[in-house]
């Protein structure tokens, strides 16, 4: 499969929500999907790293960095942490850098941009709280569905049939 919105869009048009296409893909992964698990924090990637230390079997991180464009939220070595522990996909409301190497890792990612900046580490940040960015709230517990096509969002898991 190459495609995953259009056919989630031709089956389930009420109940997804589509995000602004405002991302690149960044990962080895173009198609990924899975059930949310939000931060919110600002050129601080504390509770990322936290978060792809946990077991992220059929979830999705999905990161408000708020737009920040200064600082990476992402690394190469949180992506292969994030492999490692079974997570399908990460979408950053910011920047990622080492995007040579995350491109070649099993893994969706969605971001902004690069900026090879990292973050400094100061615990400052909030897991599974309500997030809103792309013109879309995203909230933990319901589901994403990434492709090359976009981002979208339902309540519950879709299926294709």
């Amino acid at each position: 499969m190459l495609d995953l919105l259009p056919d989630l869009f031709d089956q389930y048009q009420s109940q997804l929500q589509l995000a602004q296409p405002l991302f690149n893909d960044y990962g080895g992964n173009t198609i990924f999907s899975g059930e949310i698990v939000t931060v919110a924090c600002f050129n601080d990637n504390s509770k990322v790293k936290e978060l792809v230390a946990t077991n992220g079997t059929g979830k999705v991180l999905v990161v408000d960095g708020k737009a920040s464009l200064t600082r990476a939220l992402l690394g190469d070595m949180l992506a292969e942490q994030a492999v490692e522990n079974g997570w399908q996909g990460i979408v950053i409301n910011g920047c990622i850098r080492d995007a040579g190497t995350i491109a070649i890792l099993s893994i969706g990612v969605k971001a902004l941009g690069c900026n090879p900046i990292k973050t400094e580490k100061l615990g400052v940040g909030e897991i599974n709280v309500s997030i809103d960015f792309a013109g879309i709230e995203f909230i933990a517990g319901q589901y994403i569905y990434g492709d090359a096509n976009g981002l979208a969002i339902s309540e519950k898991k879709l299926t294709l049939s």
